[in-house]
């Protein structure tokens, strides 16, 4: 399990770059389902995802398979 948030990763400072620049993403989960969102915030183990209804989901990371920017 990861313990510490390390913002040295380049996936770390991708998702912080989603965030700021508050782009919609799609997001698979090991699950085959695609949420789209926006990330607004992450810590160590999870992400969460706000859709278009300003529904917010938070997501364990370990559950992702991908994270894309919404074309």
């Amino acid at each position: 399990m990861i313990t510490e948030f390390d913002t040295s990763l380049p996936s770390v400072r991708q998702v912080q770059n989603l965030i700021q620049q508050a782009k919609t993403i799609q997001l698979k989960l090991l699950t085959d389902d695609i949420l789209t969102g926006k990330v607004i915030w992450q810590d160590a183990q999870c992400v969460c995802l706000v859709d278009e209804n300003n529904q917010q989901t938070t997501v364990w990371k370990q559950a992702i398979v991908y994270i894309k920017p919404k074309d």
